[in-house]
């Protein structure tokens, strides 16, 4: 059962991790008791007791049980809601006195193929708390069934379309391939979470740094991402997307010892980093007009120009009037303060990080770009 997120008024749900423990603790129930479970409570790691609905328990063989949970993420908009998170369990008996928990991948399962995720390179794509989660369930359902058994519990976790799910992820990119991860901290999606929003930026972060990449590419989004790509001849593991964390972003590159920073993006998120929002979601969603048109009375504007502009109400009407009235010239100022207040934000570490910034118009036309380093990266038409 989902419940409401107390600061959103909107539904929580559970993530990949801990469906896949409830799969995996229904089968290995199912498994020892040789009957079919409807329902299985697993422990979160936030320490709270959830029950969850088993939407198949399929013997099969003797030895052998697929159990499986429908994903429900709330009102969070994640791409694996309502995906069929799949655990098939075998017990393995042995002289050895213990019982060992090994994981493996099924189908629609990542296969981390790269370093730098967290995971070992060529094993299933299930994150750290995920695989505590598994095996302290099996282990648990284990002991609760047959206290006597010694041996090997093997859970193989599937998920059924999990490639094409992946492909809505950035798991290539990231050396994950062939399905999706097994993820989740607490065991709980929150709505809209920042807080996993952020963590999933510094996995990319981390993942290019382990590979050697010393530029990285920080876009607002999807289409900054494509204009950006279309002039910086980089490996696609380069590009980040890093949506409002564009500090967070520049400090952890600083941290893994990246060399050089781009930011990328349109007028609107300019602006705001400009003004040095690093966390740009605090200074609201409304372009800042005023502070633009500062910049385009600085460039020539006549009064009539910027009647106009102070009244526009968007970054695309204000950059449409702009440069319909030859006023080019405030992008490249707009860059050169991004990277003026870059520099500012990361303080005494600013020296170890060559900072750039790369502003498009709403077509993927580069108008403006500055460079704490003199000049920019090369650039090469793909």
């Amino acid at each position: 059962m989902v419940e409401n997120d107390s600061k959103s008024n909107l539904r929580t749900g559970f993530t990949t991790g801990s469906c896949a423990s409830a799969a995996a603790k229904a089968a290995v129930v199912a498994l020892f008791n040789e009957s079919a479970v409807s329902e299985v409570e697993i422990l979160l790691p936030v320490g709270k007791l959830q029950s969850f609905q088993v939407h198949r328990c399929t013997f099969v063989n003797k030895n052998k049980v697929t159990c499986s949970i429908i994903k429900d993420a709330g009102d969070d908009p994640d791409v694996t809601h309502g995906a069929e998170i799949c655990a098939t369990v075998s017990a393995h008996p042995s002289n050895e006195n213990k019982v060992e928990v090994i994981l493996k991948k099924g189908d629609g399962v990542g296969l981390v193929t790269k370093p730098g995720t967290g995971i070992e390179v060529g094993g299933p794509a299930v994150t750290r708390v995920p695989r505590r989660m598994i095996t302290s369930s099996v282990l648990e359902a284990v002991q609760s069934n047959d206290k006597e058994f010694k041996g090997i519990i093997e859970v193989e976790l599937s998920v059924p379309g999990g490639e094409k799910i992946a492909e809505k992820t950035t798991n290539a990119r990231l050396g994950v391939l062939g399905g999706i991860s097994i993820l989740g901290s607490t065991g709980i999606v929150h709505p809209y979470s920042t807080a996993s929003w952020r963590a999933s930026v510094h996995v990319a972060i981390d993942v290019a740094a382990t590979n050697k990449i010393e530029h990285l590419v920080l876009t607002t989004g999807t289409r900054s991402e494509e204009y950006s790509k279309k002039l910086l001849d980089l490996d696609d593991m380069a590009f980040v997307q890093v949506g409002i964390f564009s500090g967070h972003s520049m400090k952890r590159a600083n941290m893994r010892g990246i060399k050089r920073v781009s930011h990328v993006g349109m007028i609107g998120k300019f602006a705001k980093l400009a003004k040095g929002y690093f966390v740009t979601h605090v200074a609201g969603n409304q372009v800042d007009v005023k502070f633009l048109s500062e910049l385009a009375k600085n460039a020539g504007a006549s009064q009539e120009v910027l009647t106009k502009l102070l009244t526009t109400t968007s970054g695309r009407e204000f950059q449409e009037i702009a440069l319909s009235n030859g006023l080019d010239s405030i992008y490249p100022v707009l860059c050169d303060l991004v990277c003026a207040k870059s520099v500012e934000f990361m303080g005494d570490s600013a020296g170890n990080l060559i900072i750039d910034a790369m502003c498009f118009d709403f077509e993927g036309n580069l108008l403006g770009s500055s460079s704490t380093s003199g000049s920019l990266p090369i650039m090469a038409k793909r």
